[in-house]
């Protein structure tokens, strides 16, 4: 059920170029005249500004629409009880907390990629205005509360620090100011996390918020940018300790019904950033030794949504957005000799083709969230 004639997705895909980002699927003309896919492992995607532009928009609306909304608190008293807003002045809109955060990492990363976009003054406006120092201090009071301090772990947690490294690497005077505003939060979730992991008996493998994997993958690289080897040993032990005997993982079992994660390739993801390349390959051979067969009989390959305007089952385009980004980072950390590398780059062309096809389809349900994992994916953040 894919938006091929959409538009949106005309100009994106008609943006397909040699020699950028991310080998993809090109564009042909079927005999109806509607268009179709064939693969073209020279064709790139190029992010342009019309392109930032149209994300941005839908981001933009996402940030400053504050219902319908999921909190999922845990509330001690009467008291506590308020609209999301008055919970998190900064992040409340997109329908749940963390995607508020990763919609604002959208917003900070298409800026900085294209700051001639036409929208740009009105993400700088944004921004502006979520991102002041009080609304980032009353959020970080809200977090602190004992009755908080499992929110969003480590899902959201994760997302804010990508945030925070997408602004720490931006060479702009309102990102300095939005940047600094983030610091009380991002102590405190620090914190929450050495706390956290030493006493995480064992990983969180699912295909949704929790998943441990994924969140290892953000949390260490921001240690490693922000030089804290605290935090960087501790995150290696851990995945070490979880992943690093891994056999055989069981890749003919996912997805689930509501995935918007693939947990194998998440952890293959993790791994690629803790050990050294030739210690990768054999390690991946040992969690998917069937893995050539299994690119190519189907067992790893896209999936489409039966019903867009259902939260959950929506899920299901972000899957494969996760799987192209971790496909793509997987093949780039083995040798180019490695017969699975083509495989690999294959399958994340055509993962990144099902999942874009989902983007700004009309339905908040996968609109509020679907361009983080999109730009994620294309723009390499993360490899």
């Amino acid at each position: 059920m894919f938006a091929w004639k959409d538009p949106f997705f005309r100009q994106l895909f008609s943006t397909l170029l040699l020699g950028s980002v991310m080998t993809v699927p090109a564009w042909t003309q079927s005999p109806d005249g509607n268009q179709s896919v064939e693969q073209d492992s020279n064709a790139t995607i190029v992010l342009t500004s019309e392109m930032a532009d149209q994300w941005a928009e839908l981001v933009l609306h996402g940030v400053d629409t504050e219902f319908p909304n999921k909190l999922s608190l845990v509330y001690s008293n009467a008291d506590q009880i308020g609209t999301p807003k008055e919970h998190f002045p900064a992040f409340y809109g997109c329908f749940d907390w963390h995607s508020s955060v990763h919609g604002h990492w959208v917003l900070v990363r298409l800026l900085k990629l294209h700051p001639e976009m036409e929208s740009a003054s009105r993400i700088r406006a944004t921004l502006s205005r979520h991102l002041k120092k009080e609304n980032l201090e009353q959020e970080t009071e809200f977090f602190a509360r004992d009755e908080n301090k499992t929110f969003e772990r480590m899902y959201g947690w994760a997302w804010f620090l990508r945030l925070a490294m997408e602004l720490e690497t931006f060479e702009d005077d309102d990102a300095k100011r939005w940047r600094a505003s983030l610091a009380p939060l991002e102590s405190l979730l620090v914190q929450r996390i050495q706390a956290y992991l030493p006493l995480l008996t064992f990983p969180i493998r699912t295909g949704q918020h929790p998943d441990t994997g994924f969140a290892l993958g953000q949390v260490l690289d921001y240690a490693k940018l922000h030089g804290l080897t605290d935090l960087e040993a501790l995150v290696v032990e851990r995945a070490t300790d979880f992943y690093s005997k891994d056999v055989a993982y069981p890749l003919a079992y996912e997805p689930s019904g509501h995935d918007f994660f693939s947990s194998g390739w998440n952890e293959a993801d993790l791994m690629r950033r803790v050990l050294p390349a030739p210690e990768f390959a054999n390690w991946l051979t040992k969690l998917m030794p069937d893995l050539v067969r299994q690119l190519g009989d189907g067992t790893v390959a896209p999936v489409g949504v039966s019903d867009l305007t259902d939260g959950k089952l929506v899920h299901l385009a972000g899957l494969n957005l996760n799987r192209a980004w971790c496909l793509q980072s997987v093949a780039e950390h083995l040798p180019d000799s490695d017969p699975r590398v083509p495989l690999l780059r294959r399958s994340a062309a055509d993962h990144l083709t099902a999942g874009l096809s989902y983007i700004n389809s009309g339905h908040y349900e996968g609109d509020h969230w679907l361009a983080t994992f999109g730009l994620y994916t294309i723009s390499g953040a993360g490899r």
